[in-house]
């Protein structure tokens, strides 16, 4: 009688390992190709970084106020009467929050959509990057949403399809970064401290977007010194601020970062640290009062240009004003209007009723659910 050519015991080894296989075969599949949950990929992080560009500019927070976006762009020579690219080369950054507060945010997206077409083919480029409100709206967190720009899409189920994961406006939000660097400037909606620094751009921006995708409040993107929240670096002592940005800047071969987010007290742009600052938040929008007004920057020079046409050098060695001890006058806040049978997700930093003016409002972050 002939032995067999594998053992009985071998058969039940070679069975163990053949299970094992298929079992991490199946895991595997359900993590998805990126290691994501519930078979979903992580986003692909956008590109973050441009060198060689001749001339910047930079507009702050546009809260639905689409005649005073249009004002500033033409003032800083990047759109024409007609509203078309007639800049050339440039690079636009807008920094976040298009949204809320005010009625006409799908114009502006919709004139942000054409440019950056339109700056392409003229060798240009628009970045419309991800604040605080634009991942508010998409976490279905409607506070601060103004009647007008639900009213621009007909009805809150319209607005809600539009915003969501396969709407044209929620898909658009959803592919742009968080934070990126255009020759030696690092632009962000809020400010990148020392915690967050440990993380490559990519890092930041791929993380964003997949806490927007999974809707995890508790990581960068609900953090209050993340960077769509923080307010350390505007309202923080000089020296401090200054010592925090040497580090944060050599981390990313940057020598300035430009942010949004805090209105700006006296609705200048200003340079603080040094120059290592740069806040560009002037409260144009109608909400707040401010000019229309951002950052240009032609080689080594930083101006601030305001309709209608008037164009200051930005000092960048003076100690900027210190914060103000009230918010700046402003209209009585927008009604709100809440998302259909749907309470505000817990995580994000909860706004003041009041709203954000000033750079010493809105402290108090959003209990977590118990």
């Amino acid at each position: 009688m002939r032995k067999p050519l594998v053992s009985r015991g071998r058969l039940v080894g070679l069975g163990a390992v053949l299970a094992l296989a298929v079992g991490l075969l199946l895991v595997a599949q359900a993590l998805g190709p990126q290691g994501s949950q519930g078979g979903a990929a992580r986003p692909a992080a956008p590109r973050d970084t441009w060198t060689g560009v001749e001339r910047i500019v930079a507009v702050g927070d546009v809260h639905g106020d689409y005649a005073q976006f249009v004002k500033v762009l033409r003032a800083a020579g990047v759109i024409d009467e007609a509203n078309r690219w007639a800049a050339g080369k440039t690079h636009l950054v807008q920094t976040g929050d298009v949204l809320d507060r005010g009625p006409d945010s799908r114009k502006a997206m919709d004139l942000l959509m054409d440019l950056e077409a339109q700056a392409a083919r003229a060798g240009g480029a628009v970045h419309a990057l991800i604040g605080n409100h634009e991942a508010m709206v998409l976490l279905d967190d409607w506070r601060y949403v103004h009647p007008g720009e639900v009213a621009a899409f007909g009805s809150a189920a319209a607005w809600r399809r539009a915003m969501g994961p396969d709407g044209t406006y929620g898909r658009w939000i959803r592919s742009h970064p968080t934070a990126i660097r255009v020759n030696d400037l690092l632009f962000v909606h809020a400010g990148i401290v020392p915690a967050v620094a440990r993380r490559s751009l990519a890092d930041i921006n791929q993380t964003v977007l997949w806490e927007i995708q999974t809707r995890e409040v508790t990581g960068l993107l609900g953090s209050e010194d993340g960077p769509l929240w923080d307010r350390s670096l505007v309202d923080g002592d000089e020296e401090t601020v200054a010592r925090q940005l040497d580090a944060i800047l050599k981390r990313y071969g940057a020598r300035r970062m430009v942010v949004g987010h805090s209105v700006v007290p006296d609705g200048r742009v200003t340079a603080r640290a040094g120059g290592r600052l740069i806040m560009i938040d002037v409260g144009m929008a109608e909400y707040y009062g401010g000019p229309a007004a951002c950052l240009v920057v032609e080689g080594d020079t930083l101006w601030e240009v305001r309709s209608p046409g008037l164009k200051r050098r930005i000092p960048l060695d003076e100690p900027a004003p210190a914060p103000a001890s009230a918010p700046i006058p402003a209209p009585a806040p927008a009604p709100v209007l809440a998302p259909t049978s749907r309470a505000p997700l817990p995580g994000l930093p909860r706004r003041s009723p009041t709203g954000e003016a000033g750079c010493v409002a809105d402290r108090e972050p959003l209990r977590r659910a118990a």
